[in-house]
């Protein structure tokens, strides 16, 4: 069944050229993706203000590592070949790909991590739109020949299982100071270059005051 399924998913995107591109360059960038994401959430939402926000952000990326070392830990016991190794005149490799253990998919586990964390932090459509994205990667990972569909199965529940846990208190209370400390110190950094609200911090207005000096009679 599950050697089928991937056969057929497969099959289906030889014969749709016009889906294979946009998808396989979804699927090559999605790292890069989601990454960013969390990235640029995590350095622009600034303040105590936007603390739920950064907190959100860092509870994401705490659960897609954490469901990423469950999965390399299952690797070190249970190395299961890919498809396009146990069938090599079977799959169509659609882009080079690294011959190693194929379940659980980490593709699968961090972006179903990512999705399940930002829902339950009740950002419900952001992590709506995280869990849309993450189930086109799964999909596209088995018919571009990388996975099978029980390895995007057991990465997602395994992704989903570490959001889960790390939501359970104090867990996420020890999240939620480690996103405030960490938050607090960037905070201070930006703040000194570029000031609070995004134009110029006081010690370079003071400075451009002294250099410019009090007016004088002619000026007044």
């Amino acid at each position: 069944m599950d050697w089928s399924v991937a056969h057929s998913l497969n099959h289906f995107m030889v014969l749709h050229d016009g889906l294979e591109d946009p998808l396989l360059a979804y699927v090559l960038a999605s790292e890069a993706l989601f990454l960013g994401m969390l990235v640029l959430v995590c350095a622009l939402a600034r303040h105590v203000r936007y603390a739920a926000v950064r907190r959100t952000a860092v509870a994401a990326g705490v659960s897609a590592g954490l469901g990423l070392l469950v999965g390399k830990l299952i690797t070190e016991f249970y190395a299961r070949p890919r498809p396009f190794v146990t069938h090599p005149h079977a799959v169509h490799l659609f882009a080079p790909h690294a011959a190693d253990a194929s379940f659980p998919s980490d593709h699968a586990t961090a972006s179903m991590a990512i999705g399940v964390a930002i829902l339950l932090r009740g950002r419900f459509r952001w992590g709506s739109i995280a869990l849309l994205f993450a189930a086109i990667l799964c999909f596209g990972r088995v018919a571009l020949g990388f996975h099978y569909p029980t390895d995007v199965i057991g990465g997602a529940v395994i992704g989903a299982a570490a959001a889960a846990v790390l939501h359970v208190r104090p867990l996420r209370g020890w999240i939620d100071a480690l996103s405030d400390l960490v938050g607090g110190a960037w905070d201070r950094v930006t703040d000194a270059a570029i000031g609070r609200d995004g134009s110029a911090p006081a010690s370079s207005r003071k400075a451009r005051a002294v250099v410019g000096g009090p007016p004088s009679s002619r000026d007044e």
